[in-house]
């Protein structure tokens, strides 16, 4: 995912929040994040961002220089809030694969990042998912090096540098996310789990 300087939010599982609670940030993160899922990540304009979160463009552009940085941080929030909902923080190895498929399964499921993945072009693909290590990714991979590190002290996890092995950990499940709906018709839903699972396990395994 793209990297960005928002701060994570409180977990939001999508939806709009309202009151007080909701910054001038959330406001513009969360009217992109309607752009996106109902017009498509390629039609998401800041002039419209601006126009439904309530604010003037210059008010977005003190925050973000372009669209594409909007939707860098909206997927940072998304995807850092989702990982706040499920600790990886557990001890021993069957746990903390479970966790990592929970994870996996809700980043899958979700709308924006949902979008992302049905879009049809590449360079998208490529810009927010591939080519860079960024705030997201950066998250998950602390999570996992933690829980690593406590399978490790257990022993139900093999010995080695705890941060290659959560980078491996992050390459693996995050290749099945984005590969799901290609092999949908051949690994149903608990089948995709269940061989998610084997596969972290086996790898992680003394």
């Amino acid at each position: 995912m793209s990297s960005s300087n928002v701060e994570p939010r409180q977990p939001r599982g999508g939806a709009v929040r309202s009151g007080a609670a909701r910054s001038t940030d959330d406001a513009i993160l969360d009217a992109a994040a309607d752009l996106v899922v109902h017009l498509g990540v390629r039609r998401t304009q800041l002039a419209e961002i601006a126009r439904r979160a309530g604010v003037s463009r210059p008010t977005v552009y003190r925050r973000w220089p372009d669209v594409q940085a909007v939707i860098g941080a909206l997927l940072t929030r998304e995807i850092l809030a989702t990982l706040e909902g499920t600790s990886l923080e557990v001890h021993d190895r069957e746990t903390f694969v479970d966790r990592v498929v929970e994870v996996a399964v809700q980043l899958r499921d979700h709308p924006v990042l949902g979008a992302l993945l049905r879009s049809d072009d590449s360079d998208l693909m490529l810009q927010y998912v591939v080519e860079r290590l960024g705030a997201s990714q950066r998250g998950l991979l602390e999570a996992l090096r933690t829980g690593i590190e406590r399978g490790q002290a257990d022993g139900s996890v093999r010995p080695g540098e705890p941060t290659e092995l959560a980078a491996m950990v992050l390459l693996i499940a995050q290749s099945t996310v984005q590969s799901h709906r290609m092999v949908a018709s051949l690994l149903p839903e608990a089948a995709w789990r269940r061989e998610l699972a084997r596969a972290l396990n086996g790898y992680l395994a003394p």
